[in-house]
């Protein structure tokens, strides 16, 4: 079945751009349009959506207002945030309410390609090692930065999955936790996916995001 794609920003031209590049691959299907969020939010509610591509700089309501509201939903389809700069603001807000990740708009047909695969399959698209810059130039915009309080609900991980969870905030990829812990890394898998259950979850940008807040992980520093 193919993947059902929304294509959310002002610009027409963009718009028919991702639509041509989007419409000549076998597994993937534009099935709406919206010009702004509030139009989005519209067509959401009659059209079944897998993955919305999602402009932030917009009239009426913004991409990162729009992705909060939509990843508040049940079964939310998947956010990929369009930005125009790599360390944007926008960007980190995106993440934050729940987007799964995002992409440059200039960015090459392929790697719009891959990122919408990766995101439909549950993965976060965005490098965490990205993401982690993105924290250490944002987080004194997060409610608790430099208190650094223990979240409650650290406590229901092992040992071993808060240390797993240090270093995926750290951007370690599931290969290179595996190496540095000595496990194979079907183990760390399993443990990425225990954390990403108990603490409700939806992918790997949001453990950093969770790592920041908690002061798991410090801006510019390790855990």
């Amino acid at each position: 079945m193919a993947i059902r794609v929304m294509l959310v920003d002002d610009q027409v031209l963009l718009r028919t751009g991702f639509r041509m590049v989007l419409a000549a691959q076998p597994d993937m299907e534009v099935v709406a349009e919206a010009g702004d969020g509030v139009e989005a939010l519209q067509v959401l509610r009659a059209t079944a959506v897998d993955v919305v591509l999602m402009d932030v700089r917009m009239p009426k309501l913004d991409g990162v207002e729009t992705t909060r509201r939509i990843c508040s939903d049940p079964n939310p389809p998947k956010v990929l945030i369009l930005t125009t700069f790599d360390l944007d603001e926008y960007a980190f807000s995106g993440l934050k309410a729940g987007a799964s990740g995002f992409m440059l708009k200039d960015v090459p047909p392929g790697e719009l390609l891959t990122a919408i695969r990766s995101v439909h399959s549950g993965d976060a698209v965005v490098a965490p090692s990205t993401t982690r810059r993105l924290l250490d130039r944002f987080a004194p915009m997060l409610p608790s930065a430099g208190k650094q309080p223990q979240h409650k609900e650290l406590e229901r991980l092992t040992d071993r999955e808060r240390e797993v969870m240090v270093l995926v905030a750290q951007g370690l990829s599931n290969g290179e936790i595996a190496a540095r812990l000595v496990l194979s890394e079907a183990t760390v898998k399993t443990h990425v996916g225990r954390i990403l259950t108990k603490l409700g979850l939806r992918d790997r940008v949001q453990v950093v995001v969770l790592a920041y807040e908690t002061g798991l992980v410090r801006a510019g520093g390790h855990g």
